[in-house]
């Protein structure tokens, strides 16, 4: 059996989870997220504790069984602390703005670049060169991170571009006479 899916997940105080026939439902302080539940996954509920089983003893099972602790045990994260990540622009004149649901990026093209979020992400920006998104969704705040990145990766020459605040670029040296 999969060695993460053997740990039970537990259900920290102000959180419920509600499991119905196909769907784990978990509520918490910064909201709620749903997610069907794979038919290869039996989940128990005891007193604050999330227990996964695989159904039977084929290796799809064993291993959806350590993918579905791992997805509930961010469910549950997600909902009780949120999230983040941190970008930084790198480049003279690059500038970012966050204006109500929308980034408003100044990334040396000859037009503003204006993203819009989705619900349940909250974008912010500390000082002009940095770039903070929230959510309770892991997926989705990473999904929307690596979108804003792709806007201006950082290039290998100068380092100029959109990165992430723990990245780091290795510059390649400039060809020599």
């Amino acid at each position: 059996m999969s060695r993460v899916g053997k740990m039970p997940v537990s259900i920290p105080q102000g959180v419920e989870v509600a499991l119905s026939g196909e769907q784990i439902s978990v509520k918490g302080s910064l909201g709620t997220l749903v997610r069907p539940a794979h038919r290869l996954v039996a989940l128990s509920q005891d007193a604050g504790t999330l227990s996964f089983a695989p159904v039977d003893d084929s290796t799809e099972a064993n291993a959806m069984s350590g993918t579905m602790r791992a997805l509930v045990a961010n469910m549950i994260n997600g909902v009780s602390k949120g999230f983040e990540k941190k970008l930084t622009l790198v480049g003279v004149g690059f500038r970012a703005q966050a204006q109500g649901a929308k980034l408003n990026l100044q990334i040396g093209f000859s037009h503003p670049v204006v993203k819009d979020m989705p619900a349940g992400i909250k974008v912010e920006t500390p000082t002009q060169t940095e770039i903070v998104i929230k959510g309770s969704d892991r997926q989705v705040v990473g999904q929307i991170a690596a979108e804003v990145r792709a806007f201006r990766p950082p290039e290998p020459y100068k380092g100029k571009g959109i990165r992430y605040s723990t990245e780091k670029v290795s510059l390649k040296e400039t060809k020599k006479k």
